[in-house]
């Protein structure tokens, strides 16, 4: 009898994925030994009390399986902030699921939702993973532009994009890549737009303590009309400076939320559990988040106060840590091939925009991410003086 060692071959599920531009763009800062503002993390420590709340509960043995949907103490905390900051009650045994980040959460939310040939709005640019998401629930992904250089809604886009398929749209504001805040004005047309519908909303605020000069982050949980049919994503890893924790939540209406742990339980079950008891006993002090919009926004102007000093175009950066620059007047390259040449050239790594296009749109803009400290913002600066 003859063996057959030969390795099946696999026919892809995601044959437009490739390796990340992220990916390629940290692997060459690290050959060139460049200044990584490419990926959006920090380079630096988290209070050190959080560690100490998390170690406790390690200490106290609370290392086994916690209820699927998250230790009660830690949604009880998270419905009062929600309560506190946006208005809205959503019940913590119904309405509050704890996730392995905020990238579990939202394709856990897509899985539950999306049915086969179900069409998905996306506002391009985009987080990369909305895509792919999309394609593994065997839904349609519609592109919908937001508006090149300011990247601000085009609502009358957004209107036409809807037909009797739509099951869903992905909205992220704060924006990564680019930096814009919807105003309540924007999400107010949101609202008047999905009201004749039944389109679920998923709204992406991994960024919602990261919004700078004095406005204030308008949550999908604001708005009745949009709460209503509307899966809520946030993230502990981006708000705590903890982004390898990977822990996040999912705030919906309980017959949502129903069926995303239908799914959630499946794909991952439940979430680290010392972890989850040391967010609740951290969050116990407001402080943190509510001090954050500050604490990045000096990072934020630090750096555009060194950017001002080259040829580079600062374009707004209203939220998040992400500042995006246009480059026509630094090279004529394309905006992949310049973030090579920065990183070989230069020293310093950033994201090209075109990497958030599905069809690979090139604006001339680029994307850095400020958080860092400030003496790795200050040797990135001082290398981009030389363009």
């Amino acid at each position: 009898m003859t063996m057959n060692s030969k390795t099946p071959t696999l026919q892809t599920k995601l044959p437009a994925v490739g390796t990340t531009i992220f990916t390629v763009m940290s692997t060459l800062a690290a050959e060139k030994n460049a200044v990584n503002l490419g990926q959006g993390f920090p380079d630096f420590n988290c209070d050190p009390h959080l560690v100490d709340v998390v170690t406790d509960a390690m200490k106290q043995g609370l290392n086994q399986y916690p209820p699927m949907t998250g230790v009660p103490v830690l949604r009880d905390a998270i419905a009062l902030k929600i309560k506190a900051l946006y208005g809205r009650d959503y019940h913590p045994a119904s309405e509050i699921t704890i996730t392995a980040g905020a990238t579990q959460a939202i394709i856990t939310i897509i899985l539950a939702v999306v049915h086969a040939g179900d069409e998905v709005i996306v506002l391009e640019p985009c987080y990369d993973s909305y895509v792919p998401n999309i394609e593994l629930a065997g839904g349609v992904t519609v592109r919908v532009p937001l508006t090149p250089g300011t990247f601000r809604p085009d609502f009358d886009k957004i209107a036409a994009a809807l037909t009797p398929k739509t099951r869903a749209i992905i909205v992220n504001s704060p924006h990564n890549p680019s930096g814009a805040v919807w105003t309540e004005a924007d999400m107010l047309r949101l609202q008047e737009i999905l009201s004749p519908t039944n389109v679920l909303l998923i709204s992406d605020e991994v960024y919602e303590h990261m919004v700078f000069d004095g406005q204030h982050h308008q949550s999908a949980a604001r708005f009745p009309g949009l709460a209503a049919r509307a899966f809520i994503v946030s993230s502990f890893g981006k708000t705590y400076h903890v982004t390898g924790w990977k822990v996040g939540y999912v705030a919906a209406p309980a017959s949502m939320t129903t069926e995303f742990r239908k799914v959630h339980q499946f794909n991952v079950f439940t979430v680290n559990t010392p972890v989850q008891y040391g967010l609740a006993a951290y969050m116990a002090n407001p402080k943190p988040y509510l001090e954050l919009p500050a604490f990045y926004q000096r990072k934020r102007d630090l750096f555009q106060a060194g950017l001002a000093r080259t040829k580079f175009k600062l374009l707004p950066s209203e939220g998040t840590y992400f500042q995006c620059v246009d480059i026509s007047e630094v090279s004529t390259l394309s905006e992949t091939e310049f973030c090579k040449w920065l990183t070989t050239e230069i020293g310093v790594a950033a994201i090209p925009l075109s990497a958030f296009y599905g069809n690979g749109f090139d604006q001339r803009v680029v994307r850095f991410c400020f958080a860092k400290k400030d003496e790795t913002l200050n040797a990135a600066l001082q290398r981009l003086a030389t363009l």
